[in-house]
């Protein structure tokens, strides 16, 4: 079964740092893309960050560049999301997705970031 566990979210000041984790299971990265994605209150889901499997190319949104990292370990199968320079418009439920020709929802973690 294919599943893609995200987890790290918490509550943080503003200018603080998080990073949060997606475990995939079910399947190895290497033949798929894996992106990161915001779903922010009252807002669309926004992607954020993407990475390929296959060559290791990596997108960011203008939003979160020069912020936030994105890497992938894989000899755990995990895909991390580096998160610095933390602002209240961060606030939201992160989303790791498994892009395999269409986008595949995983699971959520909420990230707060609040004084």
């Amino acid at each position: 079964e294919v599943q893609l566990q995200a987890s790290g979210g918490g509550l943080v000041q503003p200018g603080g740092s998080l990073r949060l984790s997606c475990a995939l299971s079910g399947f190895r990265f290497d033949d798929y893309g894996i992106g990161w994605f915001r779903q922010a209150p009252g807002k669309e889901r926004e992607g954020l960050a993407a990475i390929s499997g296959s060559d290791g190319t990596i997108y960011y949104s203008e939003s979160v560049k020069g912020r936030f990292t994105i890497s992938s370990d894989d000899a755990k199968n995990t895909i991390y999301l580096q998160m610095n320079t933390l602002k209240p418009e961060d606030t939201g439920v992160y989303y790791c997705n498994l892009y395999d020709g269409e986008w595949r929802l995983g699971s959520g973690t909420l990230v707060t970031v609040s004084s």
